[in-house]
C-alpha cells in the first residue's frame, strides 16, 4: 500500500486540473464551422449552373487622329493665357458688380419651389438647402455669372457666362423647373 502525502495529493490535483483544462481547450479547438460549410454545399448544390457562353472580349482597334488640315486642340498656343487681353468674343462678366445671394451656390443646388405675380412683374421662389429666396428677371442665381432672363409659372430661364479653354467667354441657357414639393408626392 502507498501513502500519499498531502503534498503529493495536491501535486497529483493540480496536474489532473491542468491535464482537464488542456483537454477542454483543445476541444474548443475543433471544427466549429462544419455546419456553416454544410449549408454553403448544399447552397452550391442547389443553384443551377450556367450554360450559356461567355462571348470573348472584342479586340481593341486603335484609333488615329488625324487632324488633317484642323487646329489642334491641344496646342500650347490655344491654351496659353493671352497675358490680359480681350478674348475674342468681347463677352465678359461684370466683375465690379456686387454678388446677389443665390450666386453662392451652384444651380444644381437651387430648386424653383413657386411663383408669385403681383399682375405687372412675375417672380420665382428658389430654394437652397432650407432657405427660399424670391428672384425676377434681371437676378442673378448660380456661380457661372447665370442672369435670370425669363420667369414663368413653370421655369426660370437664365443665361450663364462660361469660360471656355482658350479663355474665352461664351453664353449658356439653361432653366430651373419648377419641383413638386414631397408632401404632394407621398399624398398621390
Amino acid at each position: 500500500m502507498t501513502t500519499v502525502t498531502m503534498r503529493g495529493a495536491t501535486a497529483l490535483v493540480r496536474v489532473a486540473t491542468i491535464a482537464l483544462a488542456c483537454g477542454v481547450l483543445l476541444g474548443g479547438c475543433g471544427d466549429d464551422q462544419q455546419d456553416l460549410r454544410s449549408w454553403m454545399q448544399a447552397q452550391r448544390g442547389a443553384m443551377p449552373t450556367i450554360k450559356e457562353k461567355i462571348p470573348p472580349p472584342r479586340q481593341f482597334q486603335p484609333f488615329r487622329y488625324e487632324n488633317a488640315g484642323q487646329s489642334d486642340p491641344f496646342a500650347q498656343s490655344r491654351l496659353a493665357s493671352k497675358g490680359g487681353a480681350v478674348p475674342s468674343s468681347g463677352i465678359q462678366p461684370d466683375l465690379a458688380r456686387r454678388r446677389e445671394a443665390l450666386e453662392g451656390f451652384p444651380l444644381d443646388a437651387i430648386r424653383m419651389v413657386g411663383h408669385m405675380s403681383n399682375g405687372q412683374k412675375n417672380f420665382a421662389l428658389l430654394q437652397v438647402d432650407n432657405m427660399v429666396y424670391q428672384a425676377r428677371v434681371g437676378n442673378y442665381a448660380g456661380q457661372n455669372f447665370g442672369m435670370i432672363t425669363r420667369v414663368t409659372e413653370s421655369e426660370v430661364q437664365l443665361k450663364e457666362l462660361v469660360q471656355d479653354a482658350a479663355g474665352d467667354w461664351t453664353e449658356r441657357e439653361t432653366a430651373l423647373r419648377l419641383q413638386e414639393s414631397k408632401m404632394r408626392e407621398t399624398k398621390k
